[in-house]
């Protein structure tokens, strides 16, 4: 008994596994220093096919790597809260961002809640995001892979959900992970990339709401910004602000997605310099360190998440618009 004394018990930290190779590699990095446990989230797409095959993939890296795995099912949840998000937004002539709601009421919410809950310290996920506690706050940082960075689509978390959080795969690259899993005799997940939209992995966006939108492939005119019909369209649903590829017009200079109009079911498009705009309304504000941003400072601003990033500065209209 004298050599087990002062030994302290490993930290217990909740991984997410998607049967992913982010998530394997987080839980290899974590695996050697904490007690480490699997869990996956079964979600609207788990009762397909692509949702069956993940979840036997989540099962068999849990049994590679000698970690128990716990299921916790949120179809429910996940169809109530970004599912019908996803269909309105479409439905009002908006592109929608369901992976940022769905991280932070599902992902960093219900399942991070139901993972402390079963007396985790923290989760852990395959996000290539760092954070850093700094001044009494916890900062969100960019991964160090700027092509796999995926900090933009955590962007809504709270402190309480930030300080919770580990992120191993923060300061790696893409191949640094293939490599990592791979000399632990895991292989087979080059070249299976999930796609953005995880729950459209069986379907296309247009099958999905039609199925939930009651005359979603109503046509209607693609038209000018003064006014002139150019063309028709099947649904506007089909559509987002800056597309340029299936608007059907020919023309010497290409054409631009610049406006939906849901009321008249009008898409209406314009050359690229009416695409660019030197400001934007920003509403329902979400300040990472509850703090608003210095009015007297610029700012690397994202409008989503392929853009680079334009320098500019912030100010308030109140408190839910700036």
């Amino acid at each position: 008994m004298q050599g087990t004394r002062g030994i302290q018990p490993k930290k217990k930290i909740g991984v997410a596994l998607s049967g992913g190779v982010d998530s394997t590699a987080a839980a290899l990095l974590l695996h050697q220093e904490y007690e480490v446990h699997g869990f996956f989230m079964r979600l609207g797409e788990s009762s397909g096919p692509d949702g069956a095959i993940q979840e036997h993939k989540a099962r068999t890296v849990a049994q590679r790597l000698g970690i128990s795995l716990e299921v916790i099912d949120l179809r429910a949840a996940f169809d109530e809260l970004v599912l019908r998000y996803f269909t309105r937004s479409y439905q009002q002539g908006h592109t929608p961002n369901p992976c940022m709601l769905c991280n932070q009421a599902i992902k960093f919410g219900l399942f991070m809640e139901t993972i402390l809950a079963r007396g985790m310290e923290a989760m852990a996920t395959g996000h290539y995001a760092r954070i850093a506690q700094q001044g009494g706050a916890w900062h969100l940082g960019q991964g160090h892979d700027p092509v796999k960075d995926q900090s933009y689509f955590l962007a809504r978390l709270r402190q309480q959900q930030l300080q919770r959080c580990l992120f191993p795969l923060g300061d790696m690259d893409k191949e640094g992970v293939y490599r990592l899993v791979e000399s632990q005799g895991l292989t087979g997940f080059r070249g299976q990339e999930s796609q953005d939209v995880c729950f459209l992995e069986a379907t296309t966006l247009g099958q999905f709401l039609t199925e939930r939108i009651p005359l979603a492939e109503q046509s209607g005119a693609i038209v000018s910004s003064d006014g002139r019909q150019l063309g028709v369209h099947r649904g506007i649903f089909h559509y987002t602000i800056g597309q340029r590829r299936g608007l059907g017009i020919a023309d010497v200079t290409p054409w631009f997605v610049i406006g939906l109009d849901p009321l008249t079911r009008n898409v209406i498009v314009g050359k690229e310099e009416e695409l660019l705009r030197d400001h934007l309304i920003m509403a329902a504000p979400h300040w990472l360190t509850e703090q608003p941003p210095d009015a007297d400072r610029e700012y690397q601003v994202k409008i989503r998440y392929r853009h680079q990033g334009a320098p500019a500065r912030m100010k308030r209209i109140n408190d839910q618009r700036w």
